[in-house]
């Protein structure tokens, strides 16, 4: 069992997580410190301008420069390496590994005989020469390569801690970040998992649209709203609903162009009806789970959780419920991913991705001697 770190900037760029947990790729001995750095003002901006660029580009023509937002990504990273480490009580010689996301940038997903293409931008190079610790990164290239979606990775972490801790069967895995995501779980058969559709990302950006808000706190806009059952059908409409599993987006890939003749709260609660019975449906073609588990930020929201359980008649449970913890869960999981590639185990399958074969996809960046 080793010490490992695990690092997870999401999409909605609102920060990065920390987590440390003891592992050797398959059981979790030791859950550890946590920690959560908000990206600044200017952090974010030079970010956003990378996904910008990203999105302009298309994998068409040279790569934009994204040295600027992957200096942002190896400091905000490495402060937060070395403040998990202060706070365990350990020094970087006691941790084997750090798992490094990365932030996504651009996504696009598998289209008929044509591989997908994802670009996670982060220097592991730097990072492992700022923090004297060997970093795994480039996690979802070689899934990618192997004609998977690249998308969801946590699938198999979320499996782990359901086996280690014997919850029962079947059991669905809500992930509400930028994009949603579930990890189907039953008895006799393997993992399976997919993006289901948009979670935050749309309520997010209606938010900084119409109020300059980062999000909308605790569903206070959409509660004060109405539904609006024409918007809510034209965003059902988008063709990413009619594929079949696996399956994953960008969270760019959907507009508010549907939503924006209302008015903000009506926008906000027709937004999170649409998350709601988007991760409905989709639960719906795996068959009835006994229990639906919710990670992620959507979480947080009482109206988005309310709406999800009316939509699937099984009402959803902050994954607190059985221990684990929520804020931390996907940093969790790169950590173990990584000492899943250091020790050679897939880190997707056929089922959750779509990769021809059980995959290990990472690259190992040691410290400058």
């Amino acid at each position: 069992m080793k010490y490992v770190i695990g690092l997870m900037s999401g999409t909605s760029l609102d920060g990065v997580d920390a987590a440390l947990i003891r592992t050797d790729g398959e059981r979790i001995a030791e859950f550890g410190a946590g920690d959560m750095h908000a990206y600044t003002g200017s952090e974010r901006a030079i970010l956003q301008a990378a996904v910008d660029a990203a999105l302009a580009w298309n994998f068409e023509g040279e790569e934009p420069d994204f040295s600027d937002a992957e200096a942002v990504l190896t400091s905000s990273h490495g402060d937060l390496v070395a403040a998990v480490i202060r706070a365990s009580g350990l020094e970087a010689r006691d941790i084997a590994l750090v798992g490094f996301h990365g932030q996504t940038v651009l996504h696009r997903a598998p289209a008929g005989r044509h591989k997908g293409k994802t670009r996670q931008i982060g220097d592991g190079e730097a990072l492992a020469a700022r923090t004297g610790i060997d970093v795994v990164y480039d996690f979802r290239s070689d899934d990618v390569a192997g004609g998977g979606q690249g998308a969801p990775l946590a699938t198999l972490y979320h499996a782990a801690l359901a086996a280690q801790d014997q919850l029962e069967l079947p059991l669905a895995v809500v992930n509400l970040g930028g994009v949603a995501n579930v990890t189907w779980l039953a008895k006799d058969s393997e993992p399976v998992a997919f993006d289901t559709g948009p979670a935050n990302g749309l309520i997010d950006a209606w938010c900084q649209q119409r109020l300059g808000t980062s999000h909308d706190s605790n569903g206070e806009l959409a509660a004060r709203g109405r539904i609006d059952p024409a918007a809510l059908k034209a965003l059902m409409k988008h063709p990413f609903f009619a594929k079949t599993p696996p399956k994953s987006l960008d969270r760019w890939d959907f507009s508010l162009d549907p939503v924006q003749h209302l008015g903000d709260a009506d926008g906000a609660a027709t937004l999170t009806a649409f998350t709601a019975r988007t991760v409905a449906a989709s639960i719906d073609q795996l068959g009835q789970p006994g229990r639906i588990l919710a990670t992620g930020g959507g979480r947080h929201n009482p109206v988005l959780m309310r709406m999800m359980g009316e939509a699937m008649g099984v009402r959803p449970e902050a994954v607190e419920r059985v221990g684990w913890r929520g804020d931390l869960l996907e940093a969790e999981a790169f950590a173990w991913l990584a000492a899943r590639v250091a020790a050679g185990l897939p880190t997707s399958l056929p089922s959750t991705t779509g990769v021809a074969r059980p995959t290990c996809g990472g690259r190992i960046a040691h410290p400058r001697s």
